[in-house]
């Protein structure tokens, strides 16, 4: 079997930039457009940057990623020899990101996909209202909060797991509805739902209580509603080497103290 043409990406730190180095010494990379698998240097932050971009083209390269940066929860680790062989035997794991449909108190619309989560945050001193439903009914009529989330398995380990929510092995087919702050109802810690749900966020009292929307990186102010489903047309690979023990990684996450 021919093995993968290669390209490399880096973040911009020191130490992935000298990662990049050693491994341009050792091997040829291609373009993105012309490679098989893309492999990126850095951490968690710089992966998901390269996934969003990967987003845009009309076949999305899968990815690699060895982690040069500081968590890098979701990459591999940084090898230098037999990276042909190596990619070429990785596992793949199948994303699909939100997508998120925000209408301001203007009513202009806004969309934007989210690999991690898609977030609601209060802008003032003042606790956000929101409602939540679910698949057309009404599931929480007033949650006073400093906001709520909404996260994929691959986000689950982000902004989620801060949130106090569940940890999601990558190959769930479920989502995080995790509260930020409740207030009320108090002791709501939150939902396992269905990747196929559809979710919508109503803020109430808008005007005096204004919140913010965010998926991933991509902020709208003051919203009005705001609805998240999963899109499925649109699939990310993520490669991992056999011997990664992901799933080990997340049981051990949830033990920690």
């Amino acid at each position: 079997m021919a093995e993968p043409r290669l390209a490399l990406l880096h973040s911009e730190t020191h130490v992935a930039a000298a990662a990049a180095r050693r491994l341009r010494d050792r091997y040829a990379f291609v373009a993105v457009r012309d490679a098989d698998v893309v492999v990126v240097l850095g951490g968690d932050g710089f992966l998901l940057q390269t996934l969003h971009e990967a987003m845009q083209a009309a076949d999305p390269k899968p990815v690699f990623g060895m982690n040069r940066g500081t968590v890098g929860f979701m990459m591999n680790d940084w090898k230098e020899a037999h990276l042909p062989t190596r990619v070429g035997a990785a596992l793949a794991v199948t994303l699909h990101p939100l997508q998120m449909l925000a209408v301001d108190a203007n009513g202009a619309r806004f969309s934007s996909p989210a690999i991690n989560e898609v977030s609601l945050l209060r802008e003032t001193r003042q606790a956000a209202k929101i409602a939540i439903t679910i698949d057309g009914k009404v599931r929480m009529e007033e949650l006073i909060c400093d906001g709520v989330l909404v996260a994929t398995p691959a986000g689950s380990t982000a902004y989620n797991l801060s949130a106090h929510g569940p940890i999601l092995p990558l190959q769930s087919d479920l989502l995080a509805l995790t509260p930020i702050s409740p207030f009320r109802p108090r002791r709501w810690r939150g939902a396992l739902l269905p990747q196929a749900s559809t979710i919508t966020f109503t803020v109430l009292e808008a005007g005096k209580r204004p919140v913010s929307a965010v998926a991933d990186q991509f902020e709208v102010r003051d919203v009005a509603q705001v609805t998240v489903s999963t899109d499925k047309s649109i699939s990310l690979s993520m490669l991992f080497d056999p011997d990664y023990a992901l799933d080990d990684r997340i049981v051990a996450e949830q033990f920690c103290v």
